[in-house]
């Protein structure tokens, strides 16, 4: 008995744990070791988890003569799993215990992290672990029986497909995980884990393709998230504008999805994924200005259509970012540009409207944009009457009342339609906003500001960089090879490379006998069937 008094006294920390239950973030407990005896501890754990209604501290016997505590989060775990390592434990009849014993022979778990800091102990417990403690170790064992409610798998809303996957992420960043290993079946899929936020504490993978990505991009994007000293993240919003290259750029940098077969096309091209707990949107790097215009169904139709598809993005794209500053220059300046039928018919509308053209445009711009934002903030059920019903009466209210005239709502009823048909919404959040400094500029200079406007648009996107890659690559600088996939869709046999502007290790995607098998024979003839019409004449004779 003496000599464990002294064992205890010796091995106990130099100050008490009350006095060290002062910390200012999670991670300043990383200089407090786990306690030899079970009721350092749990005074420890009750200071920590004082007024925390959800944390449980549960002391129970190991066999009949050891004592232990099981610490977790109601609400995060799976109580019956709890409920069965405990009992199995209780029921014990040996009276010395070990944690290799315990994680050999008694614990029905399969997820098993030793901790000896109160820093990744307490972390781990508050992320949905449950800790176990027991009597005279001096290191904590972490049980991975995570459970509590979760959303299930559906279909994202926000990027709908007519063919393709019906699957999407959800909040929970194991599932996400798994989501993606079902799409690439290889140990090469590497994630990487990370935290970030000083009191979220927030966990962040990495995923990548260690035989494809480029490492020096790798250690690029893990030093960015390193360097994140915020005091909470609650999206993958703030890690994207906290590790991208230009904040002050209209344009994003980053892409976003909800997609699994969209990381996973990308993973395959040399790009990094950033996943980020409690959000179903993904963050991709490097991300290209072309992108905006590319859908992932593109590549799930015949390249007929999907070609066809990508050149109407582009014309409307120019449409959503132009067309009312074409409107206001031709009104105020260049009334001889049309021909003279429809500028009298023009004329005629406007006769008894008060304000300039510039007004009466930035009036309907607003006002679309509102109703749009109206919307999508209002519940389904009625967001997309209101947006629609509401266009169609408050503009024929407005032509009506001699606020503004017919062909403005013309004007601004095809520039909205054309900012729908852009696939990544904040590309099409880029263009909305600068419609309006164009607009302005048209006001001003005519036709002369457009182009002064759209120069200064493209010589910006000319020094954009998207972690060192150029944004408006591959045609910035030039790559002929990697145009076979922006202003058209090859088909997949001539898409044989991976986008020769990022710098991967495997720049083959496809076998090169395949590829030029499908290209000699335009398609597969295979051997067994035989097609008469498609073969030599000199081998049918």
């Amino acid at each position: 008995m003496v000599f464990e008094k002294l064992w205890l006294k010796k091995n106990r920390p130099e100050q008490s744990p009350k006095q060290d239950a002062t910390y200012h973030f999670v991670k300043d407990l990383d200089t407090m070791p786990i306690f030899p005896t079970i009721q350092d501890n749990k005074q420890y754990l009750k200071q920590l988890f004082a007024d925390c209604s959800d944390a449980v501290v549960r002391e129970f016997s190991i066999g009949e003569k050891v004592s232990a505590l099981l610490v977790f989060i109601d609400g995060m775990v799976n109580t019956e799993l709890v409920n069965q390592a405990m009992r199995a434990m209780m029921q014990s009849p040996m009276d010395a215990y070990s944690h290799e014993h315990l994680a050999d022979t008694m614990l029905p778990v399969c997820q098993l992290q030793p901790a000896d800091r109160y820093g990744a102990f307490i972390q781990s417990v508050l992320g949905g672990d449950t800790g176990l403690i027991v009597d005279g170790q001096t290191n904590a064992m972490l049980l991975g029986i995570r459970g509590g409610n979760q959303r299930s798998i559906s279909e994202p809303e926000t990027e709908t497909v007519v063919r393709g996957p019906r699957e999407g992420f959800t909040e929970n960043l194991r599932t996400n995980t798994s989501l993606l290993r079902r799409k690439i079946r290889t140990p090469k899929l590497k994630m990487k884990p990370l935290t970030a936020g000083r009191e979220s504490n927030t966990n962040i993978v990495l995923c990548y393709m260690d035989d494809i990505v480029d490492p020096s991009l790798v250690d690029e994007v893990e030093q960015r998230v390193k360097k994140i000293d915020i005091d909470a993240v609650l999206e993958s919003g703030y890690v994207e504008e906290l590790i991208q290259d230009s904040t002050i750029s209209p344009f994003p940098q980053i892409q976003y999805t909800e997609r699994p077969d969209s990381v996973a096309a990308a993973l395959l091209q040399g790009r990094i994924a950033i996943l980020v707990d409690g959000t179903p949107m993904i963050l991709l790097v490097p991300f290209v200005f072309w992108e905006f215009l590319q859908a992932n169904e593109d590549y799930y139709e015949r390249f007929h259509i999907a070609t066809l598809i990508r050149w109407l993005r582009f014309i409307f794209l120019v449409l959503s970012l132009t067309t009312p500053a074409f409107y206001v220059a031709i009104i105020s300046f260049h009334q001889d540009l049309l021909p003279t039928s429809l500028m009298l018919s023009i004329a005629a509308a406007r006769e008894a409207i008060p304000f300039p053209a510039i007004v009466e445009a930035l009036i309907m711009e607003v006002t679309f944009e509102a109703l749009r934002e109206a919307g999508i903030r209002l519940p389904k059920a009625v967001g997309s009457a209101v947006s629609i019903l509401g266009a169609l009466v408050v503009g024929q209210a407005a032509v009506q009342a001699g606020i503004v005239s017919a062909p403005v709502v013309i004007v601004v009823s095809i520039t909205g339609i054309a900012s729908f048909t852009i696939p990544r919404y904040n590309g099409a959040i880029a263009v909305r906003m600068l419609r309006f400094p164009i607009m302005i500029a048209a006001s001003i200079f005519g036709i002369f500001g457009i182009l002064g406007s759209l120069l200064l648009i493209v010589g910006h996107l000319a020094n954009l960089r998207s972690f060192g890659t150029p944004y408006l690559s591959p045609v910035g600088p030039l790559s002929v090879q990697d145009l076979k996939d922006i202003f058209v869709r090859a088909p997949w046999p001539y898409l044989g490379d991976r986008p020769a502007y990022m710098s991967v290790q495997d720049t083959k995607r496809m076998g090169e006998e395949f590829s030029d098998e499908l290209i000699k024979h335009e398609g597969q003839k295979g051997i067994r069937i035989k097609h008469e019409h498609s073969q030599p004449k000199e081998e049918n004779s």
